[in-house]
């Protein structure tokens, strides 16, 4: 893949199963046992065994090594192991490396997977606690002086940023929350199910950093996800339909840092997210018109906001208006604000959902969905595509 031109991996392989835990706040066992679960229940779902898996590919911040998973869940010898960097970032990623080593023949069976105890364990929106000495960490030692201590401090620089370049109070970042709960009310896997919420209760939620209150920011969760990728050939065998990979890309934006990029000409959008999107509306073919589902990253309303934007579902400024008025379906399982904090793992299920028909919430003829990965950070994204 290049940033300039279309790549030919679209098209090549598919996701054929989806499995997780229940989503917790307290799972009462450890990371490994989560991730073994989601690994047992993905390949369940696809038909599949696991002597059939040959690769398997995580994130940096699991704890869980491919190895050490693999023998847990009598998986056998593996050709392909890869981890992806920048947190949640990695999620969408994690499938581009999976279709990546099926398209080229150096694995045919490859299981994504993340698992955590990020709310009884640790919890990420504690900020940083302790960091060793790197050159990745040295970006951090300009902010944290100044008490930009947690991942809600670092969104807020931007978040309030882009309310006074456009002209607009909080209440732009309750559509999304109210959007995400409204979906999460209806999905009995839901954190949050049952428990729709209003813009006047986000504007009563306690602030967190302003221009951020509660209802901003995404919950913690414990719980596992996982995916398994094959090619389109083989996934015509399988129980379910497949939802084939369109196109998949990664971006990381000039000047970037993790998630405190904050000496851009402009903090007002997302440059990594838009390296995506050229990506994967270049190798695809299809434009915002073409997408009938957004799964779109809620670690943090406002970054939902930008990210249609750099999608081009509308101009800058605009995307607050486009959400209250449902100007595309959005985190229909609930998103990170409704469902779970899995690192995006658990949109990507809920892609395959729309595009198989399965969806609690399923959108009508839906077979284009686009499926987002953390921003602030390097990140990634797929569409997603029915078979044919």
């Amino acid at each position: 893949m290049s940033v300039r031109t279309r790549d030919s991996l679209g098209g090549k392989a598919a996701i054929v199963g989806i499995g997780a835990t229940e989503f917790s706040k307290d799972s009462g066992r450890s990371e490994l046992k989560l991730a073994v679960e989601a690994v047992q229940s993905a390949l369940d779902d696809a038909g599949l065994t696991p002597a059939d898996v040959d690769g398997m590919v995580t994130f940096t911040m699991d704890t869980n090594p491919e190895i050490t998973v693999a023998q847990a869940a009598g998986i056998g010898d593996l050709s392909f192991f890869s981890r992806i960097h920048y947190g949640g970032g990695a999620a969408c990623a994690t499938v581009q490396q999976a279709a990546l080593a099926v398209a080229t023949g150096v694995a045919e069976v490859v299981v994504c997977y993340r698992a955590f105890n990020e709310r009884s364990g640790r919890r990420f929106g504690s900020g940083v606690q302790h960091r060793e000495p790197s050159a990745e960490g040295a970006a951090l030692g300009w902010s944290l002086p100044f008490g930009l201590l947690t991942p809600a401090s670092w969104v807020a620089m931007a978040a309030q940023r882009y309310l006074h370049t456009y002209g607009l109070t909080p209440e732009a970042f309750g559509h999304v929350a109210v959007t995400d709960r409204m979906y999460a009310a209806t999905n009995p896997a839901a954190y949050f199910y049952e428990k729709p919420i209003t813009l006047e209760d986000h504007a009563a939620s306690r602030w967190i950093v302003e221009p951020l209150r509660l209802l901003d920011c995404c919950q913690e969760t414990d719980g596992g996800q996982a995916i398994v990728v094959t090619s389109v050939e083989r996934a015509r065998d399988l129980p379910n339909a497949p939802a084939v990979i369109t196109a998949a890309a990664q971006g990381a934006g000039r000047k970037q840092e993790g998630m405190t990029s904050f000496y851009r000409d402009d903090l007002t959008g997302l440059p990594e997210m838009s390296v995506v999107a050229r990506q994967l509306w270049r190798t695809s073919g299809l434009s915002p018109s073409d997408i009938d589902v957004g799964i779109l990253y809620d670690h943090f309303t406002p970054f939902v906001l930008m990210q249609l934007e750099e999608f081009g579902f509308c101009k800058p400024g605009e995307a607050a208006d486009f959400v209250a008025a449902r100007g595309l379906p959005l985190n229909t399982h609930g998103g990170q604000l409704g469902e779970a904090y899995l690192h995006g793992m658990n949109g990507i299920a809920e892609g395959v959902r729309q595009v198989r028909g399965s969806a609690v919430n399923q959108i009508s003829g839906a077979s284009s969905v686009l499926v987002t990965a953390g921003t602030g950070v390097p990140t990634s994204g797929l569409i997603l595509g029915a078979d044919g």
